[in-house]
Parts: structure tokens; sequence; C-alpha cells
């Protein structure tokens, strides 16, 4: 076994290592690290955590990369999202935040040894993934927003429209799950 082989091995089986990265954290230290994370992006942004909306943006730069153009989009034709488009990219809070939660989830399954690559069992497999990821984003947008920008944000900052967002969610939750149990497991 090489040098590095058990270094890796002995930093993998001490206490703090399994304790803080290994093993799942308890759900109320997600709720309070989230919360804070909700505070101090309204604090330093002015706008409540948000996560969907930034994508439809990446869309339209992608779109304006290969020579489209989202100006006449009702969605993008306010000042406002002009001006965020306009912006670009890395002038954008959203995709920073949205980047680092991309990079920061695969670091903490890395770190955890938990990354798997999973052979698909089905083509259904593949159909009700991209179908319920198609549905999702649609009902990001038309909801104005997902579950951390129209729940979280919204029961956060007091909105009656968060929890009647947490009511349809959990319905469709649970009619999600008994088409997925009936037409794909």
């Amino acid at each position: 076994m090489s040098q590095l082989q058990e270094f890796f091995k002995k930093i993998t089986g001490h206490p703090v290592y399994v304790k803080w990265l290994k093993d799942a954290w308890p759900y109320i230290t997600g709720a309070v690290l989230l919360s804070l994370f909700q505070i101090v992006t309204l604090a330093t942004t002015g706008n409540p955590w948000g996560v969907s909306g930034a994508f439809a943006n990446w869309g339209a730069w992608i779109l304006e990369a290969l020579g489209g153009s989202v100006d006449k989009w009702y969605y993008f034709a306010s000042e406002g999202a002009q001006a965020t488009l306009n912006a670009g990219f890395l002038n954008n809070p959203d995709s920073w935040r949205n980047v680092g939660i991309i990079v920061g989830a695969l670091l903490a399954v890395l770190l955890a040894s938990q990354f798997k690559i999973k052979k698909i069992k089905s083509f259904r497999q593949v159909i009700a993934a991209v179908l319920g990821g198609l549905l999702m984003g649609y009902g990001a947008r038309i909801g104005f927003g997902c579950n951390i920008g129209a729940l979280f944000s919204g029961i956060a900052s007091l909105s009656l429209s968060g929890w009647v967002f947490a009511i349809f969610l959990f319905i469709g939750a649970i009619i999600g799950s008994k088409l997925l149990v009936k037409f794909f497991m």
C-alpha cells in the first residue's frame, strides 16, 4: 500500500472525519444552516433565496450565445430581467449560489465517499426522470419559484403564497409518488 493510500485510510477513519463528513447531519442542523443562509442571502442581496430563476437566465444566456434572442419573450421583457441578462453570468449572485450548491453537493458526496454511478435499469426509468424534471421545472416557473424560492423564502417572508405552495407541493408529492409506483416501478 502506498503512503498516499495509507494517509487517506488514516484520515477517513478519523472520528472527526466520520462525524462531519461521512455521517449524515441531523435534520435540525440542516434546518438551522438553511435558515442562516436565507438570512445572509436576504441581508446581502436584498432578495430572498431563489434557485430556479437563475436556471431560466442560464438558458437565455446559452440561447443568446448561440445567436438567439429572448428580448421579445414575456418572461425576459421587464427592465429587471433585461438588466440581469445584460449584466451576465459572472455578475449574477443567483448563478454564483447555484454553482456553489452544485459544487458543494459534489464535494460533499466525494468527501463522504458516497459517489456512485448507477446503471440505468430501464428506458422507462429514463422517461420518468426526464418527464419528472420537465414537470418540476415548468412548475417552478409558473409557481414563481421552486421549493426554495416559493416555499422556503415565501414562508420565511410570512407570505400566504408560501403556505399555499406548501399545501400543493405536499399534494403533488403524494400524487407523483403514486404515479411513479404505478407506472415506473
